[in-house]
């Protein structure tokens, strides 16, 4: 129990750092790298509490999908560095005052007596054949089925909505009809001509041998 709890400090110091460092380093690039250390010790803290299946989605969906594409774009972008450094001393008491209001909240919420650290339930240990994955489906699928549908039906207007307002047809764009290019035919695209062929200019130039 005290390796978990030792483990779990150690992610969790190691998921502030790469968080602080998100925010406050000047190279994109590297940024992004340390939102990947970020979203990966976010996954162990997740292991050690027994939820391995949400640690496993958060690797493979935002590490190996998002964040690759976060790259590439960040990547492909001309930023310039040097106009990004302007202005940072002017915002950093700014910054500075609200990550102080942060902490000193924090620590008033975990160390108030309804919130407090000795008496915040902890998860029960369970055995080798119990499967998180398995209790989440019986969660979400019998328990939490209608909320879950409710807001599957929320996302799927919300994306015919931006489908919507984004699909715009401009005169002076092209565009491909399906329906036309199905309904294509060889004879009308495809034309075959028969052309005699013209002897080469030097041809009587050459003399036998």
């Amino acid at each position: 129990m005290i390796f978990t709890e030792l483990a779990l400090h150690l992610f969790g110091a190691v998921m502030i750092f790469a968080a602080a460092m998100v925010v406050t380093i000047r190279n994109p690039v590297k940024a992004a790298l340390f939102l990947v250390l970020a979203f990966f010790s976010a996954a162990c803290v997740w292991v050690t509490l027994e939820a391995e299946f949400l640690a496993i989605v958060l690797v493979l969906v935002y590490v190996g999908a998002v964040m690759v594409l976060f790259l590439f774009v960040v990547m492909m972008l001309d930023i310039n560095l040097a106009r990004l450094r302007e202005g940072f001393g002017d915002y950093l008491p700014i910054g500075g005052l609200v990550a102080v209001l942060l902490v000193v909240e924090m620590a008033v919420v975990l160390h108030a007596p309804e919130f407090g650290v000795d008496n915040m339930p902890r998860p029960e240990p369970h055995g080798a054949d119990y499967s998180n994955t398995r209790e989440l489906g019986r969660l979400i699928y019998g328990a939490y089925v209608y909320p879950f549908e409710i807001a599957a039906i929320i996302l799927l207007v919300a994306i015919v909505a931006a489908i919507s307002l984004t699909l715009r047809r401009r005169p002076d764009t092209k565009y491909q009809n399906p329906a036309k290019q199905v309904a294509i035919r060889r004879e009308d695209r495809v034309r075959l001509v028969k052309m005699p062929s013209a002897p080469r200019p030097d041809a009587d130039r050459e003399t036998p041998t």
